[in-house]
């Protein structure tokens, strides 16, 4: 099962200065979209839906929505 991975306006600002933007957004596909509460992703203050996890040397925070399979990333913060 893969879910859909969506960028908020913050988020998707971010990634649009990242020079690896479109191997990032793949790392997220594969990575993140196939397996939202796995590859090393936290649960955030409690909750279960509420993750963060490093992909690609950057942090992605994001919510989960199960009911419709969307990832969707709020919070995008390269590591230099």
């Amino acid at each position: 099962m893969s879910y859909r991975v969506t960028y908020a306006p913050p988020a998707d600002d971010t990634l649009a200065k990242m020079s690896d933007g479109p191997a990032f957004r793949e790392a997220m596909r594969r990575t993140i979209g196939s397996d939202p509460y796995g590859h090393g992703s936290i649960g955030v203050a409690g909750e279960r839906d509420r993750r963060e996890a490093t992909v690609r040397g950057a942090i992605v925070l994001y919510y989960v929505s199960g009911s419709v399979l969307t990832v969707t990333v709020v919070r995008l913060i390269p590591v230099m």
